[in-house]
């Protein structure tokens, strides 16, 4: 009796498994999207008027869509804004006098 005793004396330690790296827990940097001059604002030619993905803006007067939907404009003059219809924005550029 004294023999199985001492074989079932167990001690059980508090312990924790070691936690394996996880692969996520980072981002990206935001893009800059949006308009970069606004109704109203001054712009010489070939500055950027508006970045976008897609077209959320469409190009108006004096102003012209890049490989990328950038829009820029063609001439030196004042942004204005302006609504198609119900859905639809462009942004034109209008000459400085």
């Amino acid at each position: 009796m004294k023999t199985l005793r001492y074989i079932l004396d167990l001690q059980l330690f508090a312990s924790k498994k070691g936690v394996g790296s996880t692969k996520n827990g980072r981002d990206s940097r935001g893009r800059r999207l949006g308009a970069k001059k606004a109704d109203g604002q001054f712009a010489t030619a070939g500055s950027i008027l508006y970045r976008q993905r897609g077209m959320r803006i469409y190009p108006g007067i004096n102003a012209k869509r890049g490989s990328d939907d950038t829009i820029f404009a063609l001439v030196d003059g004042v942004v204005k804004y302006e609504r198609l219809g119900k859905s639809r924005k462009r942004v034109s550029v209008y000459p400085f006098k």
